[in-house]
Formats: C-alpha cells, structure tokens, sequence
C-alpha cells in the first residue's frame, strides 16, 4: 500500500478504529518509513497536547465533595407523606448520580491511561531512536535505569522464548517516571511500561489480555509496582510476554 494510502489512515490507527489485521500491517510499516513515522509522531503529540490542555478544565474530586457537603434536607418538625417520598426519591436520585459519576469517572481514567500509553507505544515506533539504551543482556538494560527512576524491578529470562528485547527508555506515564521496554516477537513490536503504583490514578487491572484501541493489552500489579503490556501482537503473545515478566517479579 502507498504511503499516501497509510497516511490517510493514521488517525483512524491512533484512534484505535482500525481493523485488527489493517491495524497491524500499518504498525509493520511505521518503523520502516521515517515519513509516514515522522506524520504519525506529529499526530501523537497533537493528541497529547489537546489532552493536556482539557485536563485543565475538568471536574475534580473535591469538587465532588463540596456540592455533596452542601446538600443537606430540610428540618421540618412535621413531613407529610407526601414530603418524605419526595425526599427519599431525591435521595436515590442523588445516590445514583453518584453512581454513575463513579463508573463513568472510573471508564474515563482507564480510557485515559490506555490512550496515553498507546500514544507512548506509538511515539517510540515511529521515532528515529526508539530506544535510548540498546538490550546486549539483561543486566545493561536495568542498570541503565537506576538513579533515572525511583525504584527496581527484574527483567525475565527469554532463552528459549521467541522474545527479544530490543531496549529501553526512560518515559513519563500520568505525570510518573516510568521505564518503557521494546520487545520483538514476529515482526511485532510490544511496549512493556513499569512505574510505581498508585491506585487513585489507574483503573483496576483487567487480569486478562484485553483490547484497548487498536492493540491488545494486559496490566497488573506485583510487588507496588504496575505493569502495562501493550502492542499490535496477538492477545496469545501479550499474554506470554506477561507471563515472563511475572516470573521474573
């Protein structure tokens, strides 16, 4: 396919409207083409600017609380019937609201956070240097890391694997230090993320190979740290790659 054909796709790529196997092919192609790279990292960081500038303007918390706090009923010696169901009904009214500010503010951040990551995941492919220190073993990547982020964390054995690391770079995931790792299987490239958790800023995790966008993910937590997996590889690949790294914990 053209370049000019991949170009007009590269929003509905980075929008996650792609089909999964067209999705895949233009991952495929990104690394090989510094133009259709080069467009596609100038989207990205579009994006993220725009996310950026609306976060200003959202509704926080606290917020939340005050109108909450300043609701109060009425004192009345004496309620009719009448005046009790009406402030019941406020009541569950009002409890469901708040339910539903809850979920959505929880289906919100995950968004969010994948939207984030995806972006991360796709500024490094079509990047000249997608990595700033090359893998040669296990043990150059992790200490490249040290005194870059605020802690540790141990890299899996892939002897015996069809996995490669490619590298790693230091990155920033909801305003967080986090190390981003590269990792080859088939052609694919797969974007493994590791900060520090914290559980008021990240969605609970799917425990499962999941779909986000156009890629599959995977996330969890282990020893006060969260990881995020995510690439155009298949959910079985993302599940493997995982499964490595959990052991490697």
């Amino acid at each position: 396919m053209a370049c000019e054909q991949w170009r007009g796709k590269l929003d509905l790529y980075l929008d996650g409207e792609l089909e999964p196997a067209e999705a895949a092919a233009l991952g495929a192609h990104l690394p090989a083409c510094s133009s259709c790279a080069g467009d596609a990292l100038e989207r990205v960081q579009a994006k993220r600017a725009i996310a950026a500038a609306g976060k200003r303007y959202e509704a926080r918390a606290e917020f939340k609380k005050r109108i909450l706090a300043s609701v109060t009923p009425p004192q009345r010696s004496r309620l009719d019937w009448q005046w009790r169901w009406t402030n019941a009904l406020a009541l569950l009214l009002l409890a469901v609201a708040g339910l539903l500010y809850t979920v959505q503010s929880r289906d919100a951040g995950r968004r969010r956070v994948y939207s984030e990551l995806a972006d991360l995941h796709v500024a490094a492919l079509a990047s000249a240097a997608p990595v700033e220190v090359v893998y040669s073993d296990r043990h150059t990547v992790k200490p490249w890391f040290q005194g870059k982020i605020p802690f540790t964390f141990n890299l899996p054995e892939l002897q015996g694997s069809d996995f490669t690391l490619l590298g790693g770079r230091l990155t920033y995931v909801a305003q967080m230090p986090a190390a981003h790792l590269i990792y080859q299987i088939r052609k694919h490239e797969i974007s493994v993320f590791i900060l520090q958790n914290r559980t008021d800023e990240f969605p609970a995790s799917p425990g499962r190979p999941a779909s986000q966008l156009s890629f599959n993910t995977e996330s969890w937590t282990q020893n006060g740290l969260r990881y995020f997996v995510i690439g155009d590889a298949s959910a079985e690949d993302i599940g493997a790659l995982s499964k490595l790294l959990r052991g490697a914990g």
